[in-house]
């Protein structure tokens, strides 16, 4: 929604208006189409970079908005998140040494960034998503108070009449219910913008979904979430589910989320694309109109078509039609959503060129793409890449074959030639096309931070090695080596700072819990085969209600097999707990003070974890 002033939108009257200015925007969009008024070249490149603030024991830290006053820079703006910010490239001809100048100027505005965060003591970390994010960090508190954030997340919120239930599923899974948008803030993207000549514009669309699939797998760079370990691009699953409206996919309209690849090729007119998301998704908000978009094209006036750039910005394809204004000309272009914040600039930069370098290189066999291949392939290898990454297969061409094969064997030679036919660089074509290459024979981000946080996870609970994978990571984006040289972390890697030692960090969360009605022998039986001291009982809402100790029951054992006692009978129901932020040395002190051996972690009543007297032996605080 940009920098917009927006509104809830509420009466008949303001609706009213609204669709009266957004169908005027498409009028004047078909009438400046229709009549050679959207600039057809030059071709300009742009950028989004989104970036997270961290602690310096690389914590998000909710301080974007001192930063941003601070850094006193119209390139930067706000996040829906707190800990989050983002810097607005400018546009670059598409020609000479326009990605290494784009290269230059985005290095330049992240080191004002880091200057001004470490004033802060704060730090800046490129990642789709940040690893040591957890569920405290998504909560509404945590939003930016600006008010068109609070105004989308209201709206939102009406239209689907109950919490988000985000479902994603892959090593491991998450299962969460959330009652707000904040979660689109977990994730962190470099979008890429390639302008597109009106002429060529639907097949050039239809060409940037083809390549979608193979082009993310290779920059995927978010496979972990809360801890768990879900998707190679995890962002994909996360965006789609957080600002979803519909209650149900079964409404009569809205049968898409917000966040899409689409459901068809598109084969009409551009306004046709943005007629779609119209009749698709009803608006959310409005702001104010002082013009006719129509009068002002009459007046000789270009008009930045608020009304429709409005709705637009609450539709979220992956590959986005969007419609500016620059220098006085209106022009059309594609942002590419689907990539990755990070590993590093130089990565970023290799993955843009890659993509615009495929779509300008698009050869004569795959014109009016939409009738050699099918739809649903192309959404199929989408979704693919963004699970599997690297080890996706894909259909192309009517054959199987790996991501490997296909970006080597057809798509970087696209590039290349595509690259060189627009005038780029022949030195940065090699340069950033070459870091491809190296990505496609080692690893991409996803394999970096899996393959190391499985490391990590050997010797370490989940808290610190998402703390040791954060910090190497930024060691590593600071000397901006690009990923394919990254050494995967061992398992004996620490913090080159002392933890704060927490809870979190030596809390057990493999728990086995059981319900007050079990039966006595199957509790015991699952203490004594599970070597469990400490048997936590929670309820039908996951709230733990009470704690059985094996010294409670071990006296039962000889009449075990005639017992019809059910754990209710005794477990005790008065508990002590503590919270994944207390310190080590309080919990410890908690336990001391009232002799117990267990205390269980939790989260609004909810059972998180659970840590024992043995759990102090390696984590003495004292």
């Amino acid at each position: 929604m940009g920098n917009l002033h927006v509104t809830r939108l509420t009466t008949k009257k303001d609706k009213a208006n609204y669709i009266h200015q957004l169908t005027k925007d498409l009028e004047a969009l078909d009438l400046m189409i229709s009549t050679g008024k959207i600039e057809k070249s030059p071709i300009r490149i742009g950028a989004e970079q989104e970036f997270c603030i961290v602690d310096n024991e690389f914590i998000p830290k909710g301080n974007a908005l001192a930063i941003l006053k601070d850094i006193d820079d119209a390139h930067f703006t706000t996040e829906i998140g707190n800990f989050n910010l983002e810097i607005n490239l400018d546009p670059f001809e598409l020609k000479d040494h326009c990605f290494s100048a784009l290269h230059t100027q985005l290095k330049m505005l992240l080191k004002k960034a880091k200057e001004v965060a470490e004033k802060h003591d704060s730090k800046i970390v490129l990642t789709g998503i940040l690893p040591t994010l957890s569920t405290k960090h998504i909560s509404i508190d945590n939003m930016t108070p600006i008010q068109r954030y609070m105004v989308l997340n209201e709206a939102v919120k009406e239209s689907r009449k109950q919490d988000f239930h985000i479902h994603i599923k892959g090593v491991d899974e998450l299962n969460l219910l959330h009652d707000s948008v904040m979660l689109e803030g977990c994730n962190t993207s470099f979008q890429a913008h390639l302008q597109i000549n009106p002429d060529e514009f639907i097949d050039s669309y239809n060409w940037a979904q083809a390549i979608s699939g193979p082009i993310l797998s290779i920059c995927t760079n978010a496979p972990i979430l809360f801890g768990k370990e879900l998707w190679s691009e995890t962002r994909i699953a996360l965006f789609t589910q957080s600002v979803d409206t519909r209650a149900n996919s079964f409404l009569l309209h809205e049968k898409q989320s917000r966040v899409s690849f689409g459901n068809h090729w598109e084969t009409g007119t551009i306004t046709d694309i943005f007629k779609d998301n119209i009749s698709r998704f009803r608006s959310l908000v409005t702001c104010t109109f002082e013009k006719d978009s129509v009068e002002m094209l009459q007046h000789g006036e270009i008009p930045k078509l608020k009304a429709l750039s409005l709705h637009n910005g609450t539709v979220y394809r992956w590959n986005r039609v969007c419609y500016g204004v620059g220098g006085g000309k209106p022009h059309l272009r594609i942002e590419n959503r689907y990539i990755p914040s990070g590993p590093t600039t130089t990565d970023e930069i290799a993955n843009m060129m890659f993509w615009v370098g495929v779509m300008v290189g698009k050869p004569k066999k795959y014109q009016n793409i939409h009738e050699t291949m099918d739809f649903k392939d192309a959404k199929a290898n989408f979704f693919s890449a963004a699970r599997y990454g690297m080890t996706t297969q894909f259909k192309w061409n009517g054959n199987i074959i790996s991501s490997q094969d296909l970006l080597l064997n057809e798509l970087l030679p696209i590039a290349y030639k595509g690259l060189y036919s627009v005038g780029v660089s022949p030195k940065d074509v090699e340069y950033y096309l070459t870091i491809i290459e190296n990505r496609i024979h080692s690893l991409n981000g996803s394999d970096w931070m899996t393959k190391s946080y499985r490391n990590l996870l050997k010797t370490k609970k989940r808290a610190e090695a998402l703390q040791i994978l954060t910090e190497n990571m930024y060691s590593k984006q600071e000397k901006e080596y690009p990923v394919a040289t990254w050494n995967v972390l061992n398992h004996a890697v620490e913090t080159s700072f002392p933890l704060k030692q927490q809870v979190s960090h030596i809390m057990n969360t493999d728990i086995f819990s059981v319900d007050k009605k079990d039966s006595l022998e199957l509790v015991l039986h699952m203490m004594q085969w599970k070597n469990i001291h400490h048997m936590p009982v929670i309820n039908n809402q996951k709230d733990l209600i009470g704690l059985l100790s094996w010294s409670d029951v071990k006296t039962h054992l000889n009449e075990i097999e005639e017992s019809t006692k059910s754990v209710q009978n005794f477990m005790k129901e008065t508990i002590i707990t503590t919270t994944k932020d207390a310190s080590i040395k309080e919990a410890k002190m908690l336990m001391q003070k009232h002799n117990i051996s267990c205390l269980p972690v939790v989260a609004n009543k909810k059972l998180i974890g659970i840590i024992t007297t043995k759990d102090f032996t390696t984590n003495d605080p004292s």
